[in-house]
């Protein structure tokens, strides 16, 4: 009986926060099982996993030599992490307080008026509620609820609460200049001047998200995930945390948890990064991971291209270093419909456009 009242909670959850207060609630619904490897953790105390810094200060206000060195230790941390900390960035911590804060108002909102945003599976609405990833396709249901809201190359936002246009508004600007500003530092430490990704992957109309995710604590952690392993689909995402951690990142074939300043934005390589520079730069592996003493709240700010723009690796890279092209030419959008079908449930959508 146990089983069939436990099959009937989970089935009808509007949110994983919801279920995670349920009083009842004292282990993880077989519905979420999913069991993490403590002995691929990597030791933080390592300095094999000491997480790269990069001051963004040195890059918009040092010396063309402080500049330059920054460009050149992002070859070495876009080859082998694909994955660095931002830190003197220039966005307020106020305002990623600010940004934090109201993401958890809209979580705290009643399921009611909540699902007010829920819509369906494509990638590309202005916003979206819900709980999991995908009801209809996930073999573990997660332990997270979110939404994501399409920030440019048109603004849009949640109406509820009332402040939240008037922060995310503020925010996904700043943001957005920061990910810029290190675009440019990328394509300069590919040797293909600071302004070809921009203009290659027409960033101007580039497609940016807004993606905000719950994780309330969860009675058996090592028994559950919030988001399982996986690479993001555009060219680079910035997220920011309240106080707990989570994420974790793939380095050397051990998972990392990051501990980082906060206020620092994480910083990681995506798919089109990684097909654009033919695999010399790579689109990390992560996952979050969640806890049992307090809820998590993460937000993460994708940058990709247009939707529109067809990308392939670029033919100056591979005529360079002698390489024939890894991936075959695929349009954004189609990508990003690839990764997020069934075909693709936690794997890698690299497998499907290999040259």
């Amino acid at each position: 009986m146990a089983a069939v009242a436990q099959a009937q909670e989970t089935s009808n959850v509007t949110s994983i926060k919801s279920l995670a207060e349920s009083s009842a609630l004292n282990s993880v619904p077989s519905a979420y099982a999913f069991n993490i490897n403590p002995n691929d953790e990597a030791d933080p105390n390592d300095p094999e996993f000491a997480i790269p810094i990069v001051d963004m200060s040195l890059l918009t206000s040092g010396s063309p030599d402080e500049r330059a060195k920054i460009v050149g230790d992002l070859v070495k941390i876009c080859e082998e992490w694909g994955f660095f900390i931002a830190i003197n960035h220039g966005v307020p911590e106020s305002l990623m307080k600010a940004m934090i804060d109201a993401c958890h108002g809209f979580f705290s909102l009643p399921d009611e008026e909540k699902k007010e945003f829920k819509s369906g599976n494509d990638v590309l609405e202005m916003f979206k509620y819900g709980t999991s990833y995908n009801l209809a396709l996930d073999k573990v249901l997660l332990w997270r609820d979110f939404f994501k809201v399409r920030t440019h190359p048109e603004f849009h936002s949640l109406y509820k609460p009332a402040s939240f246009s008037e922060v995310s508004l503020e925010f996904s600007k700043r943001s957005r200049e920061v990910a810029l500003e290190i675009t440019r530092a990328i394509s300069e430490s590919l040797g293909l001047g600071p302004d070809y990704i921009y203009n290659t992957m027409n960033m101007d109309r580039g497609l940016q998200m807004l993606a905000g995710n719950y994780y309330p604590p969860c009675p058996q952690p090592e028994h559950a995930i919030g988001i399982p392993h996986h690479t993001d689909h555009g060219l680079i995402t910035l997220l920011i945390q309240n106080e707990m951690n989570g994420l974790q990142v793939e380095h050397n074939g051990k998972w990392l948890t990051v501990n980082g300043s906060p206020n620092g934005f994480f910083v990681n390589l995506a798919d089109q990064m990684q097909i654009l520079t033919n695999g010399k730069y790579k689109s990390v592996m992560h996952r979050a991971t969640v806890n049992n003493k307090a809820t998590r709240i993460s937000i993460a700010i994708p940058h990709g291209p247009s939707v529109d723009t067809i990308i392939a690796p670029a033919p100056e890279l591979c005529e360079r270093e002698g390489q024939a092209p890894k991936y075959l030419a695929m349009n954004y959008k189609e990508y990003i419909q690839l990764q997020q079908s069934g075909k693709n449930y936690m794997k890698s959508t690299f497998d499907h456009i290999r040259a």
